[in-house]
């Protein structure tokens, strides 16, 4: 039931028509005076209503805040943000110490900025340091050699840089993601080690976007759980370890289980391409992996298949793209199966 029909000037009329026709009940006389503010308020009662009605149950319209509140209720909480982690290499005068706590960023208009976690000192001309995101989320997922500007006053260091990209930083869990496992919790009882049990314990686990299990894998009292995370592709291993600790930490005593990421399958597309006017192939290439990216996304744990007809269609579907030819994928003009326990990720894309 919904209440818009609940205006001011309908309660009004309502009020009015209880009292004896009688009575003075025009615009403008003491009964109407008297009753009008008392339909102001009952109307915007009503409009309160409403809004009881739409962040009281959970639904894809439910503000933020009173999502959570519904879905604590059975004690599905959203996922915090986790920190990107990595190493550093600093340069600079022998013996000069690097503390915890020395900041340095990207080189960027919006620069990510990240800590060391523990002290260090330079020698033979550099150190290499644990350091971590300042702050939690995906974008402290930086490439390697991003991190090069060092922040206050650390005299003698030459320069600073990641050799190797920062990785298991995680954003928050999204609304929709907080939904469907509200939902699957209801929808899918999970009870004594059962395999939704597992499932929603991996799925717990910030940085987890998926997970698929395996129950007597490989024999009585085993269980296999693959992880996929929130791009839908193989987590790190710092992902996966956080999942298997607390898992181990709940799970029915006896159970000898095993956490392992999903293993990629590269989707590698070649193709002939007529471009629109002003486009280069490097256009089309970027819009193109971008859909390529969505479409795959969709078919994780779900769908086995890689339709090429799909792929023919997203090709059309690229701004930059006006017609194709000699279409292949993975080297075929066939949908490809991806396996058991596998996802499908963007690979190779080449155009000519």
């Amino acid at each position: 039931m919904a209440f818009e029909d609940e205006t001011q000037d309908v309660i009004h009329e309502r009020m009015l028509d209880t009292i004896s026709d009688e009575v003075d009940k025009r615009q403008g006389s003491v009964v109407w005076d008297l009753t009008a503010p008392a339909a102001i308020e009952l109307a915007q009662v009503y409009t309160q209503l409403d809004n009881v009605l739409m962040f009281g149950f959970a639904s894809e319209d439910t503000p933020s805040d009173y999502l959570e509140k519904r879905t604590s209720e059975i004690g599905v909480t959203r996922k915090d943000s986790v920190k990107a982690s990595g190493a550093l290499t600093f340069t600079g005068d022998n013996g000069l110490l690097i503390p915890a706590g020395t900041r340095v960023s990207t080189d960027e208009l919006e620069p990510v900025y990240f800590v060391t976690v523990t002290d260090v000192t330079i020698a033979g001309g550099q150190v290499t340091v644990m350091a971590e995101a300042e702050l939690g989320g995906a974008n402290g997922n930086v490439r390697a050699g991003s991190i090069s500007i060092v922040l206050g006053v650390v005299s003698g260091v030459a320069n600073v840089t990641n050799s190797q990209a920062f990785s298991g930083g995680a954003d928050a869990e999204s609304d929709e993601s907080l939904l469907a496992r509200y939902y699957e919790k209801v929808r899918k009882p999970a009870t004594s080690g059962n395999a939704y049990h597992y499932e929603q314990w991996a799925k717990a686990v910030p940085g987890v976007g998926n997970a698929k299990v395996y129950p007597l894998w490989s024999g009585p009292g085993t269980v296999k759980v693959v992880l996929l995370d929130d791009s839908k592709k193989a987590p790190t291993q710092t992902i996966i370890d956080a999942a298997k600790t607390s898992i181990e930490e709940i799970r029915p005593i006896g159970a000898i289980v095993t956490v392992a990421g999903a293993t990629e399958t590269p989707i590698n597309v070649t193709a002939t391409l007529t471009l629109a006017a002003g486009k280069t192939s490097a256009d089309a290439k970027t819009e193109f992996t971008a859909l390529l990216s969505d479409y795959l996304k969709t078919l994780a744990f779900v769908d086995p298949i890689v339709r090429y007809s799909k792929i023919a269609s997203l090709l059309l579907d690229v701004p930059s793209v006006v017609d194709y030819a000699n279409l292949t994928v993975n080297n075929g003009t066939a949908n490809v199966t991806i396996a058991d326990g596998a996802v499908a990720v963007a690979g190779t894309v080449t155009f000519s």
